[in-house]
């Protein structure tokens, strides 16, 4: 399955304590985090609650912004991953950067990819 969602990009301090704390004041709010990824002083998060996670981190003064991005539910075996990012190659997509999760369902995998052209992405891959 191929998702467009949106995540939110945070720009982090690059020192100790900056993620763990990010991280526990989403929980003490009860965002849940459905995928993370972690970037030198950037953080890019799928949550549950969007809107309010976004309210809550402009309290905090967090520079967050927007971004729409694909998730990508592959199966667990060896050269999925290649035949996706092999595909979307071929037809002259850049992955900006791409990150995995777990996937909602048992046993599968997810990434979260930011590519150069979503809506060609998209028809690629059968959206």
């Amino acid at each position: 399955m191929v998702e467009r969602i949106t995540e939110i990009y945070v720009i982090l301090e690059n020192k100790p304590s900056q993620l763990g704390d990010l991280c526990s004041f989403l929980a003490e709010n009860e965002i849940n985090v459905d995928a993370i990824g972690v970037f030198h002083d950037t953080a890019k998060l799928v949550v549950q609650q969007l809107n309010k996670a976004v309210k809550l981190l402009a309290k905090l003064n967090y520079t967050t912004e927007l971004r729409d991005v694909l998730r990508i539910d592959l199966e667990n075996r060896p050269g999925a991953l290649a035949e996706l990012t092999t595909k979307l190659g071929d037809e002259g997509i850049n992955i900006e950067y791409c990150y995995g999760t777990l996937s909602r369902k048992g046993g599968g995998v997810a990434v979260i990819m930011d590519v150069s052209n979503i809506e060609r992405a998209c028809q690629v891959l059968g959206v």
